[in-house]
């Protein structure tokens, strides 16, 4: 009886275990894996950006006056030489007469002394006046001389004066807000310009990279003119998120490294016939380049513990094991570019990282290898 006991409790303790086994077995975490390879890709990197027209010029009187007109509504779009506003032209027409009758006067006094020479000549040659005569005589011409030239002078700046009542564009562009309208009072010295005139059928787009970027792209093309030459078109992403239809190109790269932040200035240049880009607005810049062998994995293969990105390499033995990974944000949105911390041919878990922990076990789904 005995014997048949332990029979019973011998079968009864192996299908325990076996059914354990099973079970150990059958709860194994099903994850998907990836061989680890590389493949060619592009790149976009982007800069924040700012967007400046090419000119931005402040627009102030030169006189004081009040505004008699207004020829002009903010955004409109101006010709170099066109009228823009009109101070009160009257006191500086009055001026420029007087001016004027100054100089005919003056004009007047010179015929009066050169007549006056000519005769002191003739009669100094007849001894009929003295030497001293004859030179006061021309003292006097040179006088009068000068006080024309005077005259002529302060005539020339009173018609400027003139001029300066219509204020006008210095360039073709488009007109900014106006604070100030007719009847309002103005002056040279006042802090607020009249209104700004922006020439933006091109903007500049500013924008800046790292000392250690610059470096090597000096490395790669040798100087900054070749730099320059063999940068790729260059994309504008506005403030809203959109891309803007044109390309642009990269014009210029500073000689400086501003020590603050370690960076270097860049411009660029979009053309805007289509009025499109406002200056003062803000973006980023976005720069295309290839390279040919970098190893690219999915999102989803990686967990972030710590501000640390990691992934799980899978041994032989079907343990999966943590690395931590420097990664780049890949274009699509959906992958990473790794820079360290894989190799090509490891094997890593592309789902459910999140739920997994350093030498598990894990039952494996292959995936089609990275291409």
């Amino acid at each position: 009886m005995k014997r048949i006991i332990g029979v019973i409790l011998l079968a009864c303790t192996m299908c325990l275990s076996s059914c354990k086994n099973r079970e150990v077995k059958e709860t194994l975490p099903l994850c998907r894996v990836m061989t680890v390879a590389a493949k060619a890709v592009e790149i976009n990197e982007s800069y924040s950006a700012s967007i400046q027209g090419r000119q931005d010029i402040d627009i102030y009187p030169q006189i004081s006056g009040t505004i008699t007109e207004l020829r002009v509504y903010e955004g409109k779009t101006v010709r170099k030489g066109e009228v823009m506003f009109v101070i009160d032209q009257v006191p500086y027409r009055a001026a420029w007469r007087k001016t004027m009758a100054d100089v005919h006067a003056a004009e007047a006094q010179v015929e009066t002394a050169r007549l006056e020479y000519r005769s002191k000549q003739q009669l100094f040659a007849e001894k009929v006046v003295s030497e001293y005569d004859l030179s006061t005589a021309k003292n006097a011409l040179a006088i009068a001389e000068a006080t024309l030239e005077q005259a002529k002078a302060l005539e020339e700046d009173a018609q400027n004066s003139l001029s300066y009542t219509e204020v006008k564009s210095p360039s073709n562009g488009v007109v900014g807000t106006l604070p100030y309208r007719e009847g309002a009072l103005v002056s040279a010295s006042m802090a607020i310009p009249l209104t700004s005139v922006s020439d933006n059928s091109e903007v500049y787009v500013y924008f800046s990279i790292t000392e250690k970027r610059v470096h090597s792209l000096l490395r790669q093309y040798g100087s900054h003119d070749e730099v320059i030459r063999q940068m790729p078109p260059v994309r504008l992403q506005l403030n809203d998120g959109s891309l803007y239809d044109g390309q642009g190109h990269v014009e210029s790269i500073s000689g400086i490294i501003n020590r603050k932040t370690g960076t270097v200035s860049v411009r660029s240049i979009f053309d805007n016939t289509n009025r499109t880009l406002l200056s003062g607005g803000i973006g980023n810049v976005i720069i295309p380049h290839r390279e040919d062998s970098v190893i690219v994995i999915p999102q989803t293969a990686t967990t972030e513990l710590q501000n640390k990105i990691l992934a799980y390499k899978v041994a032989e033995d079907g343990c999966v094991h943590s690395c931590e990974l420097t990664v780049e944000k890949l274009n699509d949105g959906k992958d990473y570019i790794v820079r360290s911390g894989l190799a090509v041919g490891d094997v890593i878990v592309t789902e459910g990282t999140g739920l997994l922990q350093d030498g598990i076990q894990i039952d494996i789904r292959k995936d089609e290898p990275s291409k």
